[in-house]
């Protein structure tokens, strides 16, 4: 996916020339070095018509405007007016204080785009404080940047309900109009009896190839009784060839009971591998679980661990999550390898069960709903443990920053969603920078 973002440094001619243009250039540095596909003026934008010249040249799926000096709000007006993208308000540090002459103002320009900005009704702009050589400014910026490619890789998502949620799991439910609306996401159907038709009818020769696959990224695989292998491997075939033709790029399956007591054998390997083909997948029908999932994705490059919060060690302030049977191969502990068991409840194979590695760094992350409709997301930041399973199935064991107990009590008195992933790396400034293009609230723990 093709992603253009642009530089637009604008400000008026009064101001100190020689600062401002010490400042662009070490902004277009910045910008370069973080996306070698920036459109960068060669020159500051220092009039309408220099702005509008720039402008005419351009298709932005994201807008950095910086104040290189103060610039009234005729210029983010402009910039609004023509195109419909995320943007990022950038105002500059005053370089020097020294009883004499206001070298940029770019504050106060900040203010004037930002008035201008919710007054036409857009409040969903990011925006960042800092100089061009603070790390922190590079982080904001790297981050408006990941969220605004998430954005964008949305509106060509095509997300698959398989299945309908189970009676009290429908927090998962999701409206096609909602997805569409908020996400820009489609939202496509089917049943499940259709691929366990597609899984039944397909032979053995078939298969093989997705038989060996498993074989390959599992341990333990072969005390699965043969039966269950094949039909596997069978169910494995199914959903891949769904998603191939469909063009799905995540998945919500119903598991239980239709795949234990209508074909026998559980649907969790399946969606396990899924993830290791680039296809977020969750269970019990969580849609909002597997846009969850997809997100966390984009924004790490790895598949996300989905599960629910089990339990909570005030001594060690860590809280486990775990499920009953899936998870990505590639995040199990290496000393295991991505073993195979059986469902803790069914006692039928193959489903995982392992402990995930280690991560110095992660986010927990969930798309919550709320009962208006309106969106919010769940985020906290903290470190995967070096921990065995904690129990029959797949977990990981989180240290929050913040204290678990205090976060266990608010998010269960606001009424989460009982699914969360947990994603590598500390992307809260990722996450918010999106929540801000969707217009949704952040809920950070």
């Amino acid at each position: 996916m093709s992603f253009t973002p642009i530089y637009v440094p604008v400000g008026a001619p009064t101001f100190h020339l020689e600062t401002a243009g010490d400042q662009f250039e070490k902004s277009k540095a910045l910008l370069s070095r973080l996306d070698q596909g920036f459109v960068l003026p060669d020159e500051m934008l220092l009039t309408m018509d220099r702005l509008c010249a720039f402008l005419d040249r351009v298709h932005p799926d994201a807008i950095v405007f910086q104040n290189n000096t103060f610039a009234n709000a005729a210029f983010i007006t402009e910039v609004r007016r023509r195109f419909d993208c995320p943007i990022l308000i950038w105002t500059l540090r005053e370089p020097v204080i020294d009883g004499g002459r206001l070298r940029l103002n770019s504050l106060t320009g900040a203010y004037s785009a930002a008035n201008a900005m919710t007054n036409l009704g857009d409040e969903s702009f990011s925006y960042i404080f800092g100089a061009p050589d603070e790390a922190r400014t590079e982080r904001a910026i790297a981050a408006f940047l990941a969220a605004g490619r998430v954005k964008k890789a949305m509106r060509s998502l095509r997300i698959a309900a398989v299945g309908h949620t189970p009676q009290g799991f429908g927090f998962g439910r999701a409206l096609d109009t909602d997805l569409s609306r908020v996400f820009g996401a489609e939202l496509v159907s089917i049943e499940v009896r259709e691929l366990l038709d597609r899984a039944k009818a397909a032979s053995e020769q078939e298969s093989a190839a997705y038989l060996k696959k498993t074989e390959a990224a599992t341990v333990g695989f072969d005390k699965t009784p043969e039966r269950n292998r094949l039909d596997h491997a069978r169910l494995y075939k199914a959903y891949s060839d769904y998603i191939r033709e469909n063009g799905i790029g995540a998945l919500a399956s119903r598991c239980w009971p239709d795949l234990f007591t209508d074909f026998g054998t559980p649907v969790c390997a399946v969606l396990s591998l899924l993830g290791d083909d680039g296809v977020p997948a969750a269970c019990e029908s969580d849609i909002y679980g597997a846009l969850s999932m997809w997100i966390g994705q984009q924004l790490s490059g790895a598949p996300a661990f989905f599960g629910d919060p089990v339990s909570l060690d005030e001594a060690e302030n860590t809280l486990t999550f775990w499920h009953c049977g899936a998870a990505a191969c590639s995040l199990a502990r290496k000393d295991t390898g991505a073993v195979i068991g059986v469902h803790p409840n069914r006692k039928i194979g193959p489903a995982m069960d392992f402990g995930c590695e280690a991560c110095e760094a992660v986010t927990v992350f969930r798309v919550g709903r709320k009962p208006d409709g309106s969106f919010r997301f769940f985020v906290l930041e903290g470190e995967a443990l070096d921990r065995p399973k904690q129990f029959t199935g797949t977990s990981i064991v989180v240290r929050t920053d913040n204290p678990c107990l205090d976060i266990v009590n608010r998010s269960v008195k606001a009424g989460f969603e009982p699914h969360f992933t947990v994603l590598k790396g500390r992307r809260a400034a990722a996450l918010t920078a999106l929540a801000d293009m969707l217009g949704i609230e952040v809920c950070q723990y």
